[in-house]
């Protein structure tokens, strides 16, 4: 990778490590799915968060590429994951939360 496709990289990373932290919601489900894979109502009780809300925020961030469903074709008790992409960024998001709790 060349010097200049890796800083286009990490712009579009930093952009969606900037999306996630501008909402509280985004940051607690995107950290909640690092854990593990998640339904959401497993990340509602995990978090605290009503269940719709948790359905919002995973539409969200499966829409900006960093949460998948895999499962699909089912209607009830969908599973969700964080993409490769979606692992890097809740690592850099968990690293600012640290720094803001120390």
């Amino acid at each position: 990778m060349l010097l200049s496709d890796y800083k286009v990289c990490m712009d579009k990373n930093w952009e969606k490590i900037g999306y996630v932290l501008a909402g509280k919601y985004r940051i607690q489900v995107l950290l909640s799915l690092n854990e593990r894979p998640m339904t959401p109502k497993e990340i509602s009780r995990r978090t605290n968060l009503y269940l719709s809300h948790v359905s919002l925020t995973i539409k969200e961030l499966t829409k900006s590429g960093l949460v998948e469903c895999l499962t699909p074709n089912l209607r009830r008790g969908r599973i969700y994951s964080l993409t490769g992409i979606g692992k890097s960024i809740a690592t850099e998001v968990n690293k600012h939360e640290h720094l803001k709790e120390g």
